[in-house]
């Protein structure tokens, strides 16, 4: 039986290792070996970081409207425990982008959680 060389598919693999691989530093870029052990730790690090965003902005969009309900005098617990009492259901990314944008809309909402409340 004749031997078969494999050189066209080894090589279109190490290809796609390396082309993704490109731009890395010194001879992470360059070396099939090491290129391959840092695209995996790449993709690795991609696939955690696609989860960590999602909690970043949420803790982003509590801290805007814990402060624009420190500039209207109530906490942002007794807040969202006053909406959730008054039946207004607004998730925090709404509630942030409301509290930049539209003040008086904001100071409101606010009001209405603290008539909630009592």
């Amino acid at each position: 039986m004749a031997r078969v060389k494999g050189g066209t598919v080894t090589r279109a693999r190490r290809k796609k290792i390396l082309k993704q691989a490109e731009g890395y530093f010194g001879s992470k870029h360059l070396l099939f070996k090491t290129a391959k052990e840092q695209v995996l730790h790449s993709l690795r690090y991609a696939y955690n970081s696609r989860r960590l965003v999602k909690r970043d902005y949420r803790k982003l969009w509590i801290k805007r409207i814990n402060a624009a309900c420190h500039l209207n005098g109530i906490s942002y617990s007794k807040f969202m425990s006053g909406l959730k009492k008054s039946n207004i259901s607004i998730n925090r990314k709404m509630l942030s982008e409301i509290a930049i944008a539209d003040p008086a809309a904001f100071t409101g909402l606010v009001n209405t959680a603290k008539k909630a409340l009592q």
